[in-house]
């Protein structure tokens, strides 16, 4: 943790509230982030203000980027340790080029989910330009088409959802 001193007015450190109001978050996150040891506070004024520097806001979006890939925060927080597992130049480096790797496999997987999700919604359309032709209207009585009269068949998912 960063010693208490009071920081050196100017631009390069943003109070905790405007830090937040840029960042897009609030205070509780923040402090919440800093409990878990996810962020920590560029300094501290006498008072006990937290200050951050404009570059935590990379930090920060960061672990915003990594929750929504589906980590969760104490994985996190082991993939951005890096500043504290060594300093030896050799093991902070492989430490980073780690973080960035599983990073990149994240996005793999989540690239391929995407792929999947937009094949289904063809899948759906094309099932809809055959619907467009039919007779039978979804109702709650013919069960919103589901399986379709035509062909016997289920919907596909995308589009049983929408009927």
């Amino acid at each position: 943790m960063p010693a208490k001193s009071t920081p050196a007015p100017g631009p390069a450190l943003l109070k905790i509230g405007d830090f937040a109001r840029l960042a897009g978050t609030n205070l509780r996150t923040l402090r919440y982030y800093e409990e878990l040891g996810l962020m920590t506070p560029a300094a501290r004024s006498d008072g006990g203000f937290r200050y951050y520097r404009h570059c935590d806001l990379n930090r920060l979006n960061t672990i915003r980027s990594l929750q929504e890939l589906g980590l969760h925060l104490d994985r996190i927080r082991e993939l951005l340790d890096t500043r504290k597992r060594s300093q030896e130049r050799g093991a902070f480096t492989r430490g980073v080029q780690q973080a960035l790797d599983v990073q990149d496999e994240l996005l793999v997987l989540r690239i391929e989910e995407i792929h999947k999700q937009r094949a289904k919604l063809a899948e759906a359309r094309a099932k809809l330009r055959e619907c467009e032709l039919c007779q039978h209207q979804p109702t709650p009585e013919n069960n919103f088409c589901e399986p379709c009269a035509t062909t016997g068949q289920p919907l596909p998912e995308k589009l049983s959802a929408l009927y």
